[in-house]
C-alpha cells in the first residue's frame, strides 16, 4: 500500500484528531474519506460542464417532459 504524506500546523492536527474521533474514525481514513469525496464531487462537476459543453457545441435540442409524456402517454 502507498503512504502519502501531508504536513499541517499543530492546530490542523489536533482538528483533524477531534474529527476522527468525533467520526469514529482513524486520522488517515477521515482523511482519506472525506478528500477522495470532495474529488469525486470535483471530477463528477468537470465532467457535466465537458458533456455540457459539448451538448451545445452540437446544436443538439433538447425536448420537454411534457412533450414526450404526451407522445408516448401518461399526460393529456
Amino acid at each position: 500500500m502507498a503512504m502519502i504524506t501531508i504536513r499541517v500546523s499543530d492546530a490542523e492536527k489536533d482538528w483533524l484528531q477531534y474529527m476522527a474521533d468525533f467520526h469514529g474514525l482513524t486520522l488517515s481514513d477521515l482523511v482519506k474519506k472525506y478528500s477522495m469525496a470532495q474529488l469525486e464531487d470535483e471530477y463528477d462537476l468537470q465532467t457535466a460542464e465537458i458533456a455540457h459543453k459539448r451538448f451545445v457545441e452540437s446544436g443538439e435540442q433538447t425536448v420537454s417532459m411534457r412533450k414526450i409524456m404526451k407522445e408516448f402517454g401518461g399526460l393529456d
